[in-house]
C-alpha cells in the first residue's frame, strides 16, 4: 500500500515542503493588503489524469499590491487530503510583472516517471493554495479555492447488425471505463447512467432515446427498433471524479 505522500514537478525552482510554509509568515490572508485578482488552474478546465505520466497543467495567479509583488516566498500548491490519503502538486512559480503593482505567477506541473499518480480515492475537488508576498512585506497565504482533479474516462459503441431491415431490432453495446490510478489500467465504471442517443442521417442533432446503466464490469447493452438511417452513440454526463465523455456516432444503414 502506498504511503500518503506528495508529488510535484516544478519549473525553474525547488519544491517547498509543508513545514516550510508555516515558517515564512502567519497564514492569515484576510490581514494582508496583497490582493489575489485571479486564480486559474489548467485554464479553468478540470485536471484529468489517465494512467500515464505524460500529463501536465499550469496554475496561474494574478496578484497586486501597492508596492508590487515580490518573488520571495512565492509558492503554489494544489492538494487533497481524505482520511489517510494525501497528495499535492506544488512548487515555486515564475512571476512576471504586468505593471508596477500587479504580477502574474505561474507554476507548470509535469508528471514524469519519478512522479506518481494520486490514489483513486483522491479524485474530486482539490484545494488550491496560494502564498505570495509584496515588496514591502505584506503577505497572502491560504487555501484560495477548489479545483476538480479527475480520472480520465473512455467510452465505446457498436450498433449491429449493419445493414438492417427497417423496423427490425438492433443491439447497441459499449463500455464505460475510467483510469485506475492505483493499478495504472482502465477499468469498467460500474452502475453509471449513460444515454443512448440517435441522430438521423440528414440531421446534425442527437436525441436521447433511453438511459442505460453500465453493468458490474462497465459494459452497456440495449436493443432498439431501426426506423431510419442514422448514427447511434453513447453519452456519459460525468461525475465529480470522472469527466463527461461521448462516443462518435456508429452509422446503421436501414433498408
Amino acid at each position: 500500500m502506498r504511503a500518503p505522500s506528495r508529488g510535484a514537478l516544478l519549473v525553474g525552482a525547488l519544491a517547498l515542503c509543508g513545514s516550510t510554509l508555516g515558517a515564512v509568515a502567519p497564514a492569515h490572508a484576510a490581514e494582508t493588503p496583497v490582493v489575489i485578482k485571479k486564480v486559474s488552474v489548467n485554464g479553468g478546465k478540470a485536471v484529468v489524469f489517465g494512467t500515464s505520466r505524460t500529463e501536465s497543467f499550469t496554475i496561474a495567479v494574478t496578484a497586486s499590491d501597492d508596492s508590487g509583488i515580490s518573488t520571495k516566498h512565492a509558492f503554489l500548491q494544489i492538494d487533497r487530503e481524505l482520511g489517510d490519503d494525501y497528495w499535492s502538486f506544488h512548487g515555486t512559480p515564475t512571476c512576471k510583472a504586468d505593471n508596477a503593482t500587479t504580477s502574474t505567477c505561474k507554476l507548470t506541473v509535469k508528471l514524469q516517471r519519478d512522479i506518481d499518480l494520486p490514489r483513486n480515492t483522491l479524485a474530486g475537488p482539490w484545494n488550491v493554495y496560494v502564498q505570495l508576498s509584496s515588496k514591502d512585506g505584506d503577505y497572502y497565504g491560504g487555501d484560495h479555492s477548489k479545483h476538480l482533479v479527475q480520472r480520465r474516462s473512455t467510452l465505446t459503441v457498436d450498433a449491429s447488425p449493419e445493414p438492417v431491415v427497417k423496423n427490425r431490432t438492433i443491439t447497441v453495446t459499449g463500455k464505460l471505463a475510467r483510469a485506475n490510478w492505483d493499478r495504472y489500467v482502465y477499468a469498467g465504471y460500474t452502475q453509471q447512467p449513460v444515454q443512448l442517443q440517435f441522430r438521423p442521417k440528414d440531421s446534425t442533432t442527437y436525441t436521447t432515446v433511453k438511459t442505460v446503466k453500465s453493468d458490474g464490469t462497465g459494459k452497456l447493452r440495449t436493443t432498439v427498433k431501426a426506423v431510419r438511417d442514422g448514427y447511434w452513440r453513447w453519452n456519459f454526463a460525468g461525475t465529480a471524479t470522472t469527466p463527461a465523455v461521448k462516443t462518435a456516432g456508429d452509422f446503421v444503414d436501414v433498408r
